[in-house]
């Protein structure tokens, strides 16, 4: 008996239906429960009261969105985004290191026509770089745009083994089975115990929300979750308590006078519970979270009029009570920015800071803790 092609193709359909559905339903195995690389204990730091400012070499007309990292060897090392404009096509990522001499001349590293060749799709746009150095990897993550603007947004990943001088093709994040559209990066991760990293992560189309992706120590997603909220949040700023505790600050994206707002995790990022607004006013913009070497968690954000100021805010008893510490930087003139921080802690006790000045370039500052306590350089 000779079965004909499309008879054969009218048996199996049904049979192979389910089995797509089956498919689409299908979850991988549950992964171990993660746990956070627990922080150091709390010490006293002996460091002298200092400060000290300089600006990265300016490479665009317009800058934005700093990130910072320590190499192996000490150097810190900078992203940004800069070009004409923010979205703009002749945005590109720029990369500096700084030495004993300064900051070095920046180098571009990713743009629109770099990230389209490696990951084989249209580019409108990049933006928002995050850094983050592990062993001998240095890991760049950045925000790429296909079509519309930053709610069409998807996560390109990078790597460097030489510190920062050549760089991987980029790849695409694999965030969401909706077009993979409308997940940004803007915070640095988190290390987890199994080698992992914990990213957070933002959502922008429709809803605005904070989210946590848990990554293996091969880069894969592991795991996604939403930092639920009443309030529209973005940009979600993680540390981490002990092996299990975790905080998140979160820009307030509205409607009305914004303050900063809070998540936890009991679980080192398995689920997030909402907490109630900080008494610090956020107009809408990213805000910096840090754990100082006494335990301290130090937060950097603007004021509650708008970003012509950037602030510091101390906590010691891991974030649930805040006292003001230093103006980083402030003027009255009406076109005055200083935005999106970034801070760092270095492996000798310096704390490092990040910033939009302007929208022209990055500024950036190191400093004590006995400065955040009023000491004098």
């Amino acid at each position: 008996m000779i079965v004909r092609p499309e008879k054969l193709l009218r048996w199996l359909s049904p049979p192979l239906f389910v089995v797509a559905l089956a498919a689409a339903f299908w979850r991988a195995p549950t992964p171990p429960a993660p746990a956070f690389v627990p922080p150091p204990a709390a010490t006293a730091s002996t460091l002298p009261a200092r400060f000290a400012a300089s600006m990265l070499p300016k490479t665009a007309e317009s800058a934005h969105a700093a990130s910072l990292t320590q190499l192996p060897d000490g150097r810190i090392a900078a992203a940004w985004f800069a070009g004409s404009r923010e979205g703009a096509g002749d945005v590109a990522i720029w990369f500096s290191t700084l030495g004993a001499d300064g900051w070095h001349q920046p180098m571009p590293i990713a743009n629109r026509e770099s990230t389209a060749g490696g990951t084989f799709a249209h580019v409108r746009k990049v933006g928002n770089p995050v850094l983050y150095a592990e062993g001998n990897w240095l890991h760049l993550w950045y925000v790429t745009v296909g079509i519309g603007g930053w709610a069409g947004s998807a996560i390109a990943h990078s790597q460097s083994t030489d510190g920062g001088k050549t760089w991987s093709k980029p790849s695409k994040l694999q965030t969401s089975p909706f077009l993979n559209i409308s997940t940004l990066v803007r915070m640095p991760p988190l290390p987890l115990a199994d080698g992992g990293l914990g990213l957070p992560v933002y959502h922008e189309f429709i809803g605005k929300h904070g989210e946590w992706l848990r990554l293996s120590a091969t880069g894969q997603i592991v795991d996604k979750v939403r930092l639920t909220h009443a309030r529209k949040t973005l940009q979600p700023a993680v540390v981490a308590l002990d092996a299990q505790r975790g905080v998140a600050m979160l820009r307030d994206a509205g409607p009305g006078q914004g303050y900063v707002q809070t998540a936890s995790t009991a679980n080192a990022g398995l689920s997030w519970e909402a907490g109630a607004a900080l008494p610090i006013a956020n107009p809408n913009s990213s805000v910096a979270l840090l754990r100082l070497p006494s335990g301290r968690l130090l937060l950097a954000g603007n004021p509650a009029h708008g970003r012509e100021a950037l602030l510091l805010w101390l906590s010691a008893d891991e974030g649930k009570t805040w006292q003001a510490s230093r103006t980083v930087e402030t003027a009255d003139d009406g076109g005055a920015e200083f935005s999106y921080p970034a801070l760092l802690l270095g492996r000798d006790g310096h704390i490092h800071l990040a910033y939009t000045w302007r929208r022209q370039s990055i500024k950036y500052a190191t400093f004590s803790e006995a400065w955040l306590d009023g000491g004098q350089p």
